[in-house]
């Protein structure tokens, strides 16, 4: 699963990294190295402009990096609190749950990572791991994402919401956890963002070894247990920890 993460890069760095504009505004959050579920998060996803009447243009597309919060609110839902329970959205079955399955045909996204923390499950207590890139450049995951409207107020202020698609971990990720995050190569962005492509089923599989490998995973100080623990130390390799997986 997916459950914290790390994204500490400037909207301006992440905007030239995904190709995208940057329409994040004042809405932009702070690098976090603790991203937690109902945090605001950035999202990278390209949609047809609207004209000042609201048509789209469908002979062309615009990807941005916009602000979520993540945790996906579908649009039908009576309360946003359900958002909390949905952070992750399984890869083998997204297509078909009733709170998925349309916004995977049109509704994904990119969420950008310096990479994830995941915890061992047979140590006491749990061992967190940091899984992130060994190049220095960011991580794509996959996601969906929803505007939800308070049915009281549908005038008012929409809530954009996300979740991380998960899948079956790889290579060395299997020893700490048996699901990680859908980390798609930069290669098949482009068609995962296609507003136009609604069928998008061989790019969720898991990823391949080529992938994984390129990964840096390490154990991590178990500071990155509470959320209000922030900084880059957080994703730093811990030299008292266990390291029979460790890999700089």
């Amino acid at each position: 699963m997916c459950g914290r993460y790390s994204s500490s890069r400037s909207p301006e760095t992440l905007a030239v990294e995904f190709g995208a504009r940057d329409a994040t505004g004042e809405r932009a959050p702070e690098p976090d190295y603790n991203v937690a579920p109902t945090k605001p998060v950035f999202a990278v996803v390209q949609r047809h402009p609207k004209d000042s009447e609201g048509n789209r243009d469908l002979t062309s597309s615009e990807r941005s990096l916009r602000v979520m919060r993540w945790g996906l609110v579908p649009k039908w839902a009576k309360d946003p609190a359900v958002g909390s329970r949905m952070i992750n959205a399984r890869s083998e079955t997204v297509s078909v749950k009733p709170a998925f399955r349309g916004a995977i045909r049109h509704y994904r996204c990119l969420l950008p990572a310096d990479g994830w923390y995941e915890w061992k499950g047979d140590t006491s207590p749990k061992q967190p791991y940091f899984a992130g890139s060994a190049d220095g450049h960011s991580l794509g995951m996959a996601g969906i994402w929803a505007t939800w409207r308070d049915p009281a107020d549908p005038q008012g202020q929409p809530l954009v919401s996300c979740a991380v698609l998960t899948t079956e971990a790889v290579g060395e990720l299997a020893g700490i956890h048996e699901r990680m995050p859908l980390v798609l190569p930069r290669r098949h962005w482009d068609r995962w963002l296609d507003p136009d492509n609604e069928d998008v089923d061989e790019l969720l599989n898991p990823p391949g070894h080529d992938l994984v490998n390129g990964l840096a995973l390490r154990p991590v100080s178990r500071a990155v247990n509470n959320v209000a623990n922030n900084g880059p130390e957080l994703t730093e390799a811990a030299p008292d920890a266990e390291n029979t997986l460790f890999r700089s």
